[in-house]
């Protein structure tokens, strides 16, 4: 372990998967709509309601994205890219569940992880809860 990541490289990371997500899901769903609007009325009532709940359940994908990423490799991409990665406090690989907890604390409520600036590990709320740290790769 090579330190603690901070607050700049961790929010740059979570701004490039919240992207990736946002697109990718959008992208499925302006093809779904446009698939829907070819085949027929009941098609289109399904993707019109697909796309009222995308707001709603964007924050869901992010978190399960999240998590399956920290859960199989440790990083997102998003982290992949600023040499940052997600581990117990212990150092050993992040699992599953304590992942998926995290991820849905970073997805709705996204300030806890403020505290941050406040803790000597540099933990936010999501990773005491989870256990988890932050750090950076050498």
């Amino acid at each position: 372990m090579t330190g603690y990541a901070g607050l700049v490289s961790r929010t740059l990371a979570y701004l490039i998967d919240t992207l990736t997500v946002g697109l990718l899901t959008g992208a499925g769903l302006t093809a779904l709509a446009a698939v829907a609007s070819v085949v027929g009325t009941e098609a289109r009532k399904l993707a019109e309601m697909l796309l009222s709940g995308y707001l709603v359940f964007l924050p869901a994908l992010l978190a399960v994205y999240c998590a399956l990423f920290w859960s199989l490799a440790g990083r997102t991409p998003g982290m992949a890219v600023l040499g940052v990665r997600v581990v117990r406090s212990d150092g050993r690989p992040v699992r599953w569940f304590a992942a998926l907890v995290r991820g849905l604390l970073l997805a709705y409520f996204p300030i806890g992880a403020l505290w941050l600036l406040v803790d000597r590990r540099r933990q936010g709320l999501p990773d005491k809860v989870a256990m988890t740290t932050v750090i950076r790769e050498g």
